[in-house]
């Protein structure tokens, strides 16, 4: 496992909210490629991130929050698409660790990311900025059912 720091820059995206526990059935995810796909925002100029926004060990699992989101190019029409909401996702120094494995695991690169490597690190974990888990593949169409993410969690210089 290579672990990297990484500036980003600052990211607009559209996305859908769903709320229910991260381990189950991930339906926003395909109601946001639907949408996305027919207005031909796809990678490689486009980029899909999910943003886990609750830790489950702390909020009850069908309260937890997740955000599906595709990233969308300077200038595009957000006021022409009414239903669909939209954020910007800040830049800034993040700690990049890939993960590839069972979907279901990827909350133990999140312990292990939170627990062990930043404790022993010169950063922090910056909590003003979302983690962003640029998804790489559809587990469903890969040979192992492996999921493909770039975990990037924003940090800052210890201050103690």
């Amino acid at each position: 496992m290579k672990i990297m720091i990484k500036e980003l820059p600052k990211y607009e995206v559209a996305f859908v909210r769903r709320t229910g526990s991260y381990f189950e059935p991930q339906d926003h995810w395909g109601k946001l490629l639907h949408w996305a796909n027919e207005r031909g925002l796809f990678p490689p100029d486009q980029s899909f991130i999910g943003l886990s926004l609750d830790n489950p060990d702390v909020v009850e699992s069908h309260h937890c929050r997740h955000d599906a989101c595709v990233t969308i190019p300077e200038g595009f029409p957000k006021e022409s698409h009414p239903t669909m909401r939209f954020k910007t996702l800040d830049g800034g120094k993040y700690v990049l660790y890939p993960f590839y494995d069972q979907p279901d695991k990827l909350n133990i690169a999140y312990k292990y990311m939170f627990e062990q490597w930043l404790p022993c690190s010169e950063y922090e974990a910056d909590d003003n900025r979302y983690n962003l888990e640029f998804t790489m593949n559809n587990p469903w169409e890969d040979a192992e059912g492996k999921l493909k993410v770039d975990l990037l969690i924003p940090i800052k210089k210890r201050t103690s």
